[in-house]
């Protein structure tokens, strides 16, 4: 029980810190830039992200709730990988969206005009969806004979595969074929993105406008750090720490789940000033309205 406070800390703050970020992004017109339009969706994608996982995880700390259907396991598998690899496409677009601020800073809004942000964006929940839909059918087609107990709080698509009695093979190659296209794709773009990134502002002569440059940086790579470092961390635990106890493994997944979408607001409110800005008014304005509602 008492596991589950910090979890339910978390899964608020993930909540009400991504629904603010995205109310304060829609209704502020000087926000409607790029870069702000994909933190956006970023910020959308999080929800769904942690809300595939949470509420059951508290159902099975507070109501030893432990049974999930076949279907309702697939769905919440097919919602949580799709989320994953949306999130790291949005990743993708983010430092896209910073090489050509920085490298061709004149012509940033002729480069990525709305239409196009808006169409990059179908894009990447249209390249998640449509490499998970698949895994519907690959579980679909296996019989389960064998134990019936998941070590986890939540579903993963080899994990629930592995318990059936069937050949599983075109399950993982499949599996190893959509991480290879996504996020590991991601991965090698972002990292070409910021080559290309640092190569051009260390051509800068100023240093105060390296610098100003490289700032501009930072939130994107403190989240692109921490939406891939706790899934790496867990994966190398699951692979090579075969002495670690398996609570302990639970425990890293589940932080690996809520820990973005709880400190990504918290990170970009911090860092950047028109949000943080935006956000203290807003703050300053319900703190006013809750005022004059006692008085009155």
């Amino acid at each position: 029980m008492w596991i589950s406070i910090p979890f339910l800390i978390s899964y608020v703050f993930a909540l009400l810190g991504n629904g603010l970020l995205i109310f304060i992004i829609l209704i502020k017109s000087s926000l409607h830039e790029p870069m702000y339009l994909f933190l956006c969706m970023l910020a959308g994608v999080d929800i769904v992200f942690a809300t595939t996982t949470e509420p059951k995880a508290l159902a099975i700390f507070w109501c030893n709730s432990r049974e999930i259907s076949l279907n309702s396991c697939i769905a919440q598998l097919y919602f949580q990988h799709s989320s994953f690899i949306s999130e790291s496409g949005i990743l993708l677009m983010m430092a896209f969206d910073r090489y050509i601020a920085i490298c061709y800073p004149l012509r940033y809004t002729m480069i990525l005009p709305h239409s196009l942000i808006g169409k990059t964006g179908v894009a990447v929940f249209m390249r998640a969806h449509c490499t998970i839909f698949p895994m519907i059918f690959l579980l679909k087609r296996l019989t389960f004979c064998r134990n019936n107990i998941l070590p986890h709080t939540f579903c993963e698509h080899i994990g629930l595969a592995k318990y059936a009695c069937d050949d599983i093979r075109v399950n993982i190659w499949y599996g190893f074929f959509v991480l290879m296209s996504t996020v590991i794709l991601d991965i090698v773009l972002i990292f070409v993105s910021y080559t290309l990134i640092l190569r051009a502002v260390f051509r800068i002569p100023s240093r105060d406008a390296r610098h100003k440059a490289l700032n501009t940086c930072v939130s994107h790579v403190c989240v692109i750090v921490l939406f891939y470092g706790p899934g790496i961390f867990s994966v190398l635990t699951q692979r090579f720490g075969r002495h670690i106890p398996l609570h302990v493994h639970i425990l890293l997944a589940n932080v690996s789940m809520l820990a973005p979408p709880m400190l990504n607001p918290i990170i970009y409110g911090v860092r950047t000033k028109q949000i943080r800005d935006q956000v203290l008014y807003v703050l300053y304005l319900l703190c006013f309205l809750y005022k004059d509602s006692i008085k009155k």
